[in-house]
């Protein structure tokens, strides 16, 4: 799944960016010894942390049926996972930086999920979109200046890109078999565990009183139950 995210991304910034240029598009980490190494027009898009969206987590299992209507599985609804990449550009001179990482965010701006003409294998499977967001503040607990402490390396002018990824298919629960037998309602006596099975019908009634006459109407000493046949 990571590696198709990246994928996309590559054709993307090289699409729609980058305008088919020859700068290299790399998600190499920017350390000090990578970035002594580079000798020609740079684009990093160097993924720095993976963590799950809790804003789009959802609760709650939704059915699946087959051809008669019958709920043969229930599935666990999709959990998303947060990509966040740090961008940055890499040229011999700061304004050839500062417009490359111009036309980036102007990309980028342009689509709030992932376009799918870029997407390819089981991203492009996905039955849901794959949100982007571009240049948001950082989260609390982290500073882009950690992250580059982090690597070793100097601070740069960059770009925080987030790809929401949802995961589908995180677990299936199975469903239990239809009832396919009609129930009926038995009345059993707690103390000497006789059952006897009750007509429903009026004309069962007054038929069970004619035969049993007025000793069978008279209270049970015993008390009854309900149980399920």
């Amino acid at each position: 799944m990571i590696h198709e995210v990246d994928d996309a991304l590559r054709a993307l910034v090289r699409s729609d960016a980058l305008g088919g240029t020859q700068i290299s598009v790399v998600f190499d980490a920017p350390t000090r010894e990578w970035a002594a190494k580079v000798n020609a027009p740079t684009v990093n898009l160097y993924l720095y942390d993976i963590r799950e969206d809790i804003r789009r987590r959802s609760r709650g299992l939704s059915n699946e049926y087959d051809e008669r209507g019958t709920v043969v599985a229930r599935h666990r609804p999709p959990r998303y996972f947060k990509l966040s990449y740090l961008i940055t550009a890499w040229t011999r001179r700061p304004e050839d930086e500062h417009r490359l990482l111009s036309s980036l965010l102007l990309c980028l701006l342009g689509s709030e999920a992932m376009p799918t003409a870029h997407m390819t294998g089981s991203l492009a499977e996905l039955p849901l979109s794959v949100p982007m967001s571009i240049a948001l503040p950082p989260p609390e607990d982290r500073s882009f200046a950690d992250v580059w402490s982090a690597l070793g390396g100097e601070l740069k002018p960059s770009l925080d890109l987030v790809v929401s990824v949802p995961l589908v298919g995180t677990g299936t629960v199975p469903a239990a078999p239809p009832v396919t037998e009609e129930g009926g309602l038995r009345l059993g006596l707690e103390n000497t565990g006789h059952t006897e099975h009750t007509d429903q019908s009026p004309t069962g009634a007054r038929e069970a009183d004619a035969a049993d006459g007025p000793a069978a109407r008279r209270p049970r000493p015993a008390r009854y139950r309900r149980v399920r046949e």
